[in-house]
């Protein structure tokens, strides 16, 4: 098994969701085991809740997202509530709605973030993986989304993060057939950013986000941002939002502390400011 943190520092959605800090990075832990760590509707609003509280806590400088057990990151929905929920269009666009605030903090999460992937990724998992900055797996895990296989339609969104990142041949085959593919062929189409053992993956993972969190928070909101403005279209980048963010990492007290840690020959103390 992952190891994780056993002791979450906060719960929500009675458990299901659990959230932890240490050592400047935050943890979000998908935690329905039985179901494959299936989504509910209870789960979006517990996701959304542990988002900000991270989000707002000046220690955390890099979040984690990961599913509890060994199954699955996160399986999809969870179909046992779609009789009630999504079981016809008036209902699936207010399940939409309802987790559509949720998906969209994560779409614009102004901290960086990574979906630590072990087994099963399917679906609303799907989702969640691709609105974070990076994605790692282990060689075990399996991608898919089975909409054409429920008769359901994945949306504009996610449809829009899979082509930008398998490319639209890719998702058109994994949409029209439901098929699954394997950690090694999810990497060679650009759909997570390293694969590696399974009994690694944590470690690999943390090693990543500690190095994040050890590096001028600054400088890398300046790249974050800069980066989703390139991915914008040419007409609605703001430049000068670029421009702004690039001048106050010049002017940060970081900057001065990394300049003199340099010269120091030891290692910079970032504050963030």
């Amino acid at each position: 098994m992952l190891d994780t943190p056993k002791n979450a520092a906060t719960s929500h959605a009675d458990g299901k969701i659990l959230q932890s800090v240490s050592d400047g990075v935050g943890v979000i832990t998908f935690n329905n085991p039985d179901k494959r760590n299936a989504m509910s509707l209870e789960m979006w609003a517990g996701l959304g809740q542990a988002l900000v509280e991270l989000r707002d806590n000046s220690e955390v400088r890099v979040v984690i997202l990961v599913g509890a057990g060994d199954k699955a990151f996160v399986s999809g929905a969870d179909i046992s509530q779609f009789e009630k929920t999504r079981h016809n269009a008036a209902a699936s666009e207010e399940y939409s709605k309802r987790s559509e605030a949720q998906r969209a903090l994560l779409a614009s999460y102004p901290k960086p973030t990574i979906a630590c992937i072990r087994g099963f990724c399917l679906g609303g998992g799907m989702q969640v993986a691709m609105l974070t900055d990076m994605r790692f797996a282990s060689d075990n895990s399996q991608f898919g989304i089975p909409a054409a296989k429920l008769g359901i339609a994945y949306g504009y969104d996610g449809l829009k993060h899979l082509v930008s990142l398998a490319g639209p041949s890719w998702a058109r085959l994994m949409m029209y057939t439901g098929m699954r593919i394997d950690a090694a062929e999810a990497l060679r189409i650009g759909l997570v950013d390293r694969v590696v053992p399974d009994a690694e993956l944590w470690g690999a993972t943390m090693e990543i986000a500690r190095t994040i969190s050890g590096n001028a928070p600054l400088a890398i909101k300046a790249a974050k941002s800069t980066i989703a403005e390139v991915l914008n279209d040419e007409s609605r980048r703001d430049m000068e939002a670029i421009k702004k963010i690039g001048m106050a990492c010049m002017d940060s007290e970081d900057f001065r502390e990394g300049r003199t840690a340099f010269m120091e020959k030891r290692k910079p103390q970032f504050k963030g400011k």
